[in-house]
């Protein structure tokens, strides 16, 4: 890793930020540094404001109060949370990514980087959920961002696809060496990724590593005990190693028993 991408360097703040529209309070004293090379996942109940958030750290909405500060000339790829396609009018994958204003062998890279460079000459109406977020996540890396927010990325994707999915992301945070943001409903999944989560009810409940976060007061008051429960056993399926030949080595006393 280059001095340019030092782990610690800080490439979005946000300090006091409120968002209200039409008298009604979305968000409200948001205190949140984003580092380079980390992946931050944002999980609260519907209408928390997490998309909201998502689109203040993107630049697509200017907060009622506070301030944002990004690193200049921050590079920044988003993948919304749903993209309406009117099937009326055809559009290929390849004339989507060309949007990405970069040349096409970029492109055609960018396709290949997420495992979908079959995908070329298909139109966006006839791909399924799974195809269409990695067009989306295709056209989001196109442009090598520094910083990359994705609004609940599994949506539409089959059960089969998310573990992957989330594989993909991870990969993609050390081959680019990029902060990733996520807005996820599903902590099991992101554990395994996630550097922080946040739990966002208009304001930050609270926020460190999934584990910590599963059995703070303010998450068991918006998701329930029995959930905390299920990541705690969740976490403990990570409390082993691998020996050479890839089998699962009991960790003995290190090992938690929940």
């Amino acid at each position: 890793m280059t001095a340019a991408a030092h782990p610690d360097a800080i490439l979005c703040a946000l300090q006091g930020v409120a968002l209200a529209r039409s008298g009604n309070q979305i968000l409200r004293d948001i205190q949140l540094d984003i580092h380079r090379n980390e992946i931050l996942t944002i999980i609260g109940p519907n209408g928390a404001g997490k998309s909201s958030l998502l689109h203040i750290i993107a630049g697509l909405v200017q907060p009622s109060e506070g301030r944002v500060t990004r690193e200049k000339r921050l590079r920044v790829g988003y993948v919304p949370q749903k993209l309406r396609i009117d099937n009326s009018l055809p559009m290929k994958v390849s004339r989507f990514l060309s949007l990405s204003m970069v040349d096409k062998v970029t492109q055609r890279q960018a396709l290949k980087h997420v495992n979908a460079a079959h995908l070329w000459d298909r139109q966006l109406h006839g791909l399924s959920g799974g195809e269409l977020q990695r067009v989306l996540l295709a056209r989001a890396i196109a442009r090598q961002p520094q910083l990359l927010l994705l609004d609940e990325p599994l949506q539409g994707v089959d059960v089969n696809g998310q573990a992957e999915l989330y594989r993909l992301i991870a990969q993609i945070r050390e081959e680019l060496e990029c902060a990733i943001v996520m807005v996820s409903h599903d902590l099991h999944l992101v554990m395994a990724q996630t550097d922080k989560v946040i739990c966002l009810n208009q304001h930050i409940c609270c926020a460190g590593q999934p584990e910590s976060v599963s059995q703070h007061p303010e998450y068991l008051s918006l998701f329930g005990r029995q959930q905390a429960q299920d990541i705690a056993v969740y976490t403990h399926h990570h409390d082993h190693h691998h020996n050479l030949h890839g089998a699962a080595v009991d960790c003995g006393a290190q090992c938690r028993h929940d």
